[in-house]
């Protein structure tokens, strides 16, 4: 859907107070990975992941949302009781019920007739709340929606790791959680609104969304175990970007050249340079975050562009691509001209 009046408020993002070097993992699985015969240094050399972060033991993916949203609303000065939207995005969740956005809008008194709900659509949902906001926005039905996602990778991770150091450990099985290592954790916030309502409006122009369904089994998780095919997972995966990039290229009136900034969800250094590649896209044009932070999900995208923003790589009038694959298989691109 493309709209004309859309507009990012503004977008804050929360980086998780601990850092985790890769090569605590592997001194963690270095028996494992001796008698499996991998070599050390897997995970910074083949993923390309060299830390990813961890929240304190005890934070809940809403305290970390809500972190965001109130450093967000200090920023823009945004009155609480005009927001008609809030939604959460987070692959972790606090309970399966009450909704973590229900927790984060009791944190943060919004107002009554304020909707709020949770979005679950792996990888992809921060942009697929994009969409549903701006479409209540466009239609006039709401005045402010807020876009919250707090990830943590902490408990899936420490499982995984428990499960590794086993003795019945074998090749396959390695092989199939080895994705769980790369996630990272943070939390990111974005208001959108009205174009009338921002001085300097960012425009959100919209999205172009695909899916193939028929590899929805090639990643599968719970809250503390994860599955992945990771080789088919990376060759469907872009497959299903080409399609996109051609839907979205004709919607958008994408040429060659013409994005001045990719925001690319980021999983692994092989991830993002096969993307770039089959897509003839010049990966200088993005911010790599996932050296640093490993892959953190939904937040992945909107805490890239707003890191990108904070180092001065977007500016006034800057057209931005956002291009994001999630398990499903579904894929979205969406543009925005900041």
């Amino acid at each position: 859907m493309l709209f004309e009046n859309v507009a990012v408020v503004g977008l804050t993002h929360v980086d998780a107070p601990e850092v985790i070097p890769s090569s605590r993992f592997e001194t963690r699985l270095a028996g494992t990975m001796e008698r499996l015969r991998l070599p050390l240094g897997m995970l910074s050399q083949v993923a390309g992941v060299e830390s990813r972060r961890w929240w304190s033991e005890g934070v809940k993916p809403s305290d970390a949302a809500t972190l965001a949203a109130e450093k967000l609303l200090e920023e823009v000065r945004v009155p609480r009781e005009r927001i008609g939207l809030v939604v959460n995005t987070s692959v972790c969740r606090d309970y399966i019920e009450p909704s973590t956005a229900c927790l984060v809008h009791s944190k943060l008194g919004l107002a009554p007739h304020c909707q709020n709900f949770d979005l679950g659509n792996a990888c992809l949902a921060f942009m697929n709340a994009m969409d549903i906001a701006g479409a209540l926005i466009e239609r006039g039905e709401i005045e402010y929606a807020l876009v919250v996602d707090g990830e943590s990778s902490r408990f899936v991770q420490e499982q995984t790791m428990e499960r590794l150091t086993g003795p019945d450990v074998d090749l396959d099985i390695f092989r199939q959680e080895f994705a769980t290592l790369t996630l990272g954790s943070g939390s990111v916030a974005m208001i959108l609104a009205h174009r009338d309502l921002v001085d300097e409006p960012h425009l959100y122009r919209g999205a172009v969304s695909v899916a193939a369904s028929e590899w929805s089994h090639l990643c599968e998780g719970q809250v503390d175990y994860m599955k992945t095919d990771t080789r088919t997972l990376l060759a469907e995966g872009v497959k299903l970007a080409c399609r996109t990039y051609e839907i979205a290229s004709e919607i958008l009136g994408w040429t060659t050249g013409c994005l001045d900034e990719l925001v690319l969800h980021q999983v692994s250094a092989v991830h993002t340079g096969k993307l770039c590649e089959a897509l003839g896209l010049d990966i200088g044009n993005a911010l790599l975050t996932f050296p640093e932070l490993g892959n953190v999900g939904p937040a992945s995208v909107p805490i890239t562009l707003s890191k990108a923003v904070e180092a001065g790589r977007i500016t006034r009038g800057s057209r931005v691509g956002l291009l994001g694959i999630g398990s499903g298989l579904n894929c979205s691109m969406a543009e925005l001209v900041w």
